[in-house]
């Protein structure tokens, strides 16, 4: 499932790749993923794409009049592909961009943009040539995830928009907005970390990754947590997420599609020895997600 980090990549790779071209095409040979009308979707032909975001775990393109927003769920992919080439396996959506029609540098001179380029990304040699067209696939083996048409006067419910909390990577969300947010949620500490409505981005793998870092059990419940142990998940929430995104960006490029899983700590690793202590990890499976974790080290 894409989280924080590997949306984060995504979004500053397509952001550098597309913004400033028009888009020429789209078809959706998987017309399941498409929330829209084909005549909403024409309609974007000839806009210019100003910016490619990230919110929680939504990815939204701005353009000329109009956006899409992307939510990937669990299988969905996005990257670059020459136009015409080999189809992806899977393949359920294909968005052709002409040639750059701008150069779009400063987010102060584009009302488009809410930031301005990762400079991580910029000049890369993967990203594909201004002066060609390029394709965005999209490719999803379930079909779970979707693409949101919004064209400007069109309202459109995008599922579980309006019920994110905070982002898990904002800087506003400050230990005591933590501490406050948590008290109102109960269960397990591994299902509230998962909960968008809690905080934004994280998923199943990140939990794991987080929780190993916190030193917490994934199944304690939220209320036998003392204030120390909420503290320390936060903390290990600000630690874990900068550190994958830095990792990501050495692993990633130029393969977007291709998740990357193998650099964590524990998260798919049950039988090996934990890196920590050495003793060897416990993986169970339920509800088709797997949980791993230190039955020495997380307590």
């Amino acid at each position: 499932m894409p989280e924080l980090p590997d949306l984060s990549i995504l979004a500053d790779s397509l952001d550098a790749g597309l913004a400033g071209r028009p888009l020429s095409g789209a078809t959706t040979p998987q017309s399941l993923v498409l929330r829209g009308t084909p005549a909403e979707l024409a309609a974007y032909n000839g806009q210019v794409l100003h910016e490619v975001s990230r919110q929680g775990k939504f990815l939204v393109f701005r353009f000329d009049q109009d956006q899409i927003v992307v939510n990937a769920m669990l299988t969905g992919r996005l990257g670059f592909a020459i136009p015409k080439s080999k189809p992806w396996p899977q393949t359920a959506a294909v968005f052709t961009f002409g040639p750059a029609a701008v150069e779009i540098r400063d987010v102060s001179k584009d009302a488009g943009r809410t930031r301005p380029p990762a400079k991580w990304v910029a000049g890369a040699d993967w990203l594909p040539p201004r002066d060609t067209e390029v394709e965005m696939r999209y490719r999803d083996a379930t079909r779970m995830g979707k693409i949101y048409l919004l064209p400007e006067g069109v309202t459109r419910a995008v599922a579980g928009w309006d019920e994110r909390g905070p982002d898990a990577a904002d800087p506003g969300l400050t230990l005591d907005i933590w501490r406050a947010r948590i008290a109102k949620h109960n269960g397990e500490i591994k299902n509230l970390l998962r909960n968008q409505v809690f905080v934004a981005g994280i998923g199943n793998a990140y939990s794991d990754e987080i929780l190993w870092e916190a030193r917490l059990a994934p199944f304690r419940t939220r209320a036998s947590l003392a204030p120390a142990e909420v503290d320390a998940l936060y903390e290990a929430t600000r630690k874990v997420l900068p550190w994958a995104v830095g990792e990501l960006r050495r692993l990633v490029p130029p393969r977007l599609e291709v998740e990357q899983r193998k650099f964590l700590n524990v998260h798919w690793k049950g039988g090996e020895p934990c890196p920590l202590c050495g003793t060897r990890l416990t993986e169970v499976k339920a509800g088709g997600f797997v949980t791993t974790w230190c039955r020495a080290c997380q307590r």
